[in-house]
């Protein structure tokens, strides 16, 4: 085959039936969508070419760059094509937590501007995010930028409309399967296959997988951030499930190890929500002698993910596992953890002089954080109670992260340490602030 383009070669990309033996469903056919065939290496790069395409010759004539707000694939897909058209790219993120992809980035020249913001992606409600601020400033137009908007151009959707949802059907023989099973980031692609295949049948089951509250999986939005992307409509899945990074990962090493399909944790955590809901249709299926079909996505590949999956299970390095981790604490704990409202927490700073950590990010810790706090990044954190508790039993401590999940979690894994007294600031630095709490700038 011969292409004139690397962009012509995005899509078409196959459809992997799974075999029964290794996710163990007698009457359903599982198959995987396998995206990272894709140029670029994921599923972001349809929404990339055919949100920048139509933009791109009068940014070329005007001399624009790029602009996306993205820390992950859609960056990186943007950054190529810009690059193939003599364009520069600029990445606008709150926080980069996938250090391959940044260094990618930097090595492709993007331009990435991290910004002191409170969440990890978009919230257009938060009118005092930078984040949010610097998004309202580019719809306001006349700027330099060409700005392809993943969060809400309908163009994400209508990628996967277009190219995603037809090779699904064709590939199944003209039949939409009877479940999909998506993971929910910018919701484009769930959004735009579920489109497709419900026009074939409207019985088609969409199950949309998110993240764990508290919890990182990379390209997966937790219920409450899903809320905030414009793209997201509930009434597109039957039902939304949330998975773990533990369980995303185990998906990923069962693709990989058991299939050959080298997937990254996105993937990984389709594969662990598909076969964990089918699971319960398969006994019915199989009682009845009915078969169906169900379709995941396998978004990208392992390679960016190296150390992301390093520092949550290093025993699949060779590494010693040391210590506790917050992914080992179960619900329960983490919801028994002491938490302190702003009220209570300002008494108990002024009577009690709490050690206050602010486990965000340096750049949201620069431009906004509690006097006298110090700041030890979440990822820091963890390493630091590898080893044991790291700070003296006799100072009571107070957690705060940017909305109180991350530092209930860390509050209950402190507590299981031997802790005495640690809480965590109910609603974080934005209840905080909200809570007419002090909020300091160095």
């Amino acid at each position: 085959m011969r292409y004139d383009s690397v962009t012509d070669i995005i899509g078409d990309t196959p459809l992997l039936r799974i075999d029964p033996a290794v996710h163990a469903l007698r009457s359903v056919d599982l198959y995987a969508k396998l995206e990272l065939f894709n140029p670029f290496g994921s599923v972001k790069d349809r929404a990339a070419w055919n949100m920048a395409r139509p933009g791109l010759p009068d940014a070329l004539a005007r001399g624009s760059q790029v602009v996306e707000l993205s820390s992950g694939n859609t960056a990186k897909a943007l950054a190529l094509i810009a690059g193939m058209h003599g364009l520069g790219f600029k990445s606008v993120t709150n926080r980069m937590k996938v250090p391959e992809i940044k260094d990618l980035l930097l090595l492709l020249g993007a331009e990435i501007e991290e910004l002191p913001g409170r969440s990890e992606c978009l919230d257009p409600t938060d009118t005092q995010d930078p984040l949010t601020r610097f998004h309202q400033a580019l719809g306001e137009g006349g700027g330099t930028y060409l700005h392809t908007d993943q969060y809400f151009n309908p163009r994400n959707a209508d990628a996967h409309a277009a190219g995603t949802g037809p090779e699904i059907v064709r590939d199944l023989d003209g039949r939409a399967p009877d479940f999909f099973v998506a993971c929910v980031g910018t919701a484009g692609s769930s959004t735009g296959v579920a489109r497709v295949l419900r026009a074939h049948d409207p019985d088609v089951e969409v199950v949309g997988l998110v993240a764990h509250k508290s919890d990182f999986v990379p390209g997966i939005r937790t219920i409450d951030e899903v809320q905030e992307v414009g793209l997201f409509d509930p009434a597109v899945y039957g039902r939304i499930d949330a998975v773990t990074s533990g369980e995303a990962i185990d998906g990923m090493l069962t693709l990989a190890r058991r299939c050959g399909v080298l997937s990254g944790p996105t993937g990984g955590a389709a594969y662990f929500g598909a076969v964990r809901h089918l699971r319960a249709v398969d006994e019915e299926l199989t009682a009845s002698g009915r078969r169906a079909s169900a379709v995941f996505i396998v978004c990208d590949r392992i390679e960016s993910y190296l150390g992301y999956v390093r520092t949550r299970r290093p025993d699949l390095f060779g590494a010693e596992v040391r210590g506790a981790s917050a992914a080992a604490l179960s619900e329960d704990e983490v919801a028994k953890a002491a938490s302190v409202d702003v009220a209570g927490a300002r008494a108990w700073i002024a009577q009690a002089d709490p050690l206050v950590v602010d486990l965000r990010s340096p750049f949201a810790y620069a431009a906004l954080h509690i006097a006298g706090s110090v700041n030890i990044v979440d990822e820091l954190f963890e390493e630091l109670v590898r080893d044991g508790l790291p700070f003296s039993r006799s100072q009571p401590v107070l957690l705060a992260c940017p909305v109180g999940e991350r530092s209930a979690r860390y509050a209950a894994l402190l507590a299981r340490l031997g802790h005495p007294d640690v809480r965590s600031l109910a609603g974080g630095i934005v209840a905080w602030r909200d809570g007419g709490g002090e909020l300091v700038r160095e």
